[in-house]
């Protein structure tokens, strides 16, 4: 099967440092964006020149039929996807009270039903090869309950048990299904902090430093490559031992 993989959410943070690495590494790659068109055209113009295969894709993951469209494009650009990775996601933090239901059903619509969406599209040709790889972005407090972030933790809890799960069913497909659990990664969500926080959060890490998007573009790469080939149903901390 031609490696072609599309990244959710990868014009910026994790999704743009794992769309480069993978298409270093030789995937054909979807960049798929929501609004940041910019940016996203900005990294495959990087990656292009550096002989890489890429296109770029507006597409909400939370809209199933942007979805299907999407796929479809990258079907007549690139093949068929043998690669998803479930990144895209939105975050923030709030006390549960004050979590109206829009914020609520927006958190569950993009983190968990972008996922529902995205595997249900690229999933089809996958059974009929009887080969894939999915793999599901999730958090570290996916793992651990974080306090004011309850609507963000909850969604990243279902992508671990829809992981878990769906490497249970299509494992005899062939069809590897894994998820990489960030610990605290220094992308734009940190922007929200205030400075003093960052130092703490380090010296709260084991290995004594924040992660980097790199840093989860390496796991990614590592959990998709075929030397993992008997690796499924796993979540990956990459965390710097924060959960320890």
């Amino acid at each position: 099967m031609e490696k072609i993989a599309l990244v959710t959410g990868s014009s910026r943070g994790i999704g743009r440092a794992v769309a480069a690495r993978l298409a270093r590494d030789g995937w054909a790659v979807c960049i798929n964006y929501i609004e940041r068109r910019d940016c996203a055209e900005e990294l495959a113009a990087q990656l292009t020149a550096e002989g890489c295969r890429v296109m770029t894709c507006q597409a909400d993951v939370a809209d199933r039929e942007a979805v299907n469209t999407m796929v479809r494009r990258i079907e007549k650009t690139f093949g068929p996807v043998s690669l998803l990775v479930s990144n895209a996601g939105t975050a923030g933090q709030s006390l549960f009270q004050d979590v109206t239901p829009e914020m609520w059903r927006r958190y569950f619509a993009v983190n968990v039903d972008g996922a529902y969406h995205t595997i249900q599209a690229v999933l089809p040709h996958m059974l009929h090869e009887h080969e894939g790889c999915i793999i599901t972005i999730s958090s570290i407090w996916g793992l651990r309950g974080a306090s004011c972030e309850a609507t963000y933790s909850a969604t990243k809890h279902a992508l671990i048990g829809l992981t878990r799960s769906l490497a249970a069913e299509l494992g005899p497909t062939g069809i590897r299904v894994n998820c990489v659990a960030p610990g605290v990664i220094k992308t734009d969500m940190l922007d929200a902090l205030p400075a003093e926080a960052l130092p703490m959060l380090a010296n709260d890490t084991p290995l004594g430093r924040l992660g980097t998007p790199e840093d989860i573009a390496h796991a990614v790469a590592f959990l998709a490559d075929e030397k993992a080939s008997f690796i499924t149903g796993q979540v990956l901390a990459s965390d710097g031992g924060f959960l320890l």
